[in-house]
């Protein structure tokens, strides 16, 4: 649907042209097994050691019409600079040497205790994407759920549809358009785009337990993620809170997916300019999925396309994505 600058690349575009042989590959395609956030997401390198700074535009010139001798003012565009913050999440790994050898296969050992902190790094990372925030954990970015807190009295509550929900076990659906001028991912001026593997082979290590300064070998390996969002412009992203699970699995007053979502396409300003995506949690998708059914013989929109060898949802045109790190506890937004 949307035309793209090259210059905003999946995880997986940047791991093939970052790293020729192919490891840094394998890594991104075992992330978008998971959450698949990820796959859709764009990212750009940052402008500044820590983050990215965007210009946005705040207001626009004024204009005027004018008759045969008569001048006009001259006026002038107002802009405003924003900073990003960019995250750094990182695990370390330590296998004691003689357990992977009881293994029998040194190499499958390490990479079965692997995949365990890639799918955890992977999971910290979607959540943090949603419901991240920089001002009560510095050490974190902020996510779209702290941007988007507000039905009333914000600038962006134009994008906040609530499904009125109320209570504590609530959910929200996101649309979000992708794209350079729009939102998204970053990473830090200098360093690389997405999970960073480094394997220092075996190592002298300390152990924690037993006796006080007892040393032990072992495969030891560390794993890095830095990662922010910019969001240049509020307008293409529109969040649908307030979805009462409870209610929606009883399907008694229930919020009503089908209208929220369209309702959600015509906030975006200009659908053609991103990639837009549709995230949902799998209650959601699951009631989507059944209120399609159920109002079939009206349309619901939502359909299966065939991507790349796999079933794909869409409503009217936009992927629907289901992401598991979309909670089902949310409280009410106001």
């Amino acid at each position: 649907m949307a035309t793209l600058g090259t210059g905003a690349l999946t995880l997986v575009d940047w791991a093939k042209r970052l790293d020729p042989d192919g490891k840094a590959a394998a890594v991104a395609e075992l992330l978008s097994q998971s959450n698949e956030i990820l796959t859709d997401m764009l990212w750009l390198e940052g402008n500044l050691p820590t983050g990215h700074r965007t210009t946005v535009r705040t207001g626009l010139p004024a204009v005027a019409w004018r008759l045969l001798n008569g001048g006009v003012t001259p006026s002038k565009s107002t802009t405003a600079q924003i900073d990003e913050q960019a995250g750094m999440l990182e695990a370390w790994s330590e296998v004691d040497k003689d357990l992977a050898l009881l293994n029998g296969n040194v190499s499958s050992f390490r990479m079965s205790e692997a995949e365990a902190f890639i799918e955890a790094m992977n999971q910290e990372m979607a959540q943090t994407l949603f419901y991240g925030n920089a001002g009560l954990a510095a050490e974190e970015f902020t996510g779209l759920a702290p941007r988007y807190s507000a039905i009333s009295g914000a600038t962006n509550a134009q994008n906040v549809i609530t499904g009125s929900g109320s209570g504590s076990d609530n959910s929200s659906i996101y649309l979000v358009g992708w794209g350079q001028n729009s939102i998204h991912g970053i990473f830090p001026k200098g360093s690389k785009a997405g999970l960073i593997h480094e394997d220092f082979g075996e190592q002298t290590v300390s152990v924690g337990t037993g006796i006080g300064g007892a040393k032990m070998r072992a495969f030891q390996e560390r794993f890095q993620w830095k990662a922010g969002i910019a969001l240049k412009d509020w307008r293409y992203v529109v969040r649908i809170p307030n979805i009462d699970i409870s209610n929606l699995v009883a399907k008694s007053s229930a919020a009503d997916l089908i209208e929220l979502m369209i309702k959600a396409i015509h906030r975006i300003p200009q659908l053609q300019r991103c990639k837009p995506t549709f995230y949902m949690n799998r209650s959601c998708f699951q009631m989507l999925d059944i209120q399609r059914r159920d109002d079939v013989i009206s349309g619901g929109g939502l359909v299966f396309d065939n991507v790349d060898g796999k079933q794909q949802a869409s409503f009217r045109g936009i992927p629907v994505r289901l992401c598991d790190q979309l909670l089902e506890t949310e409280a009410a937004v106001s």
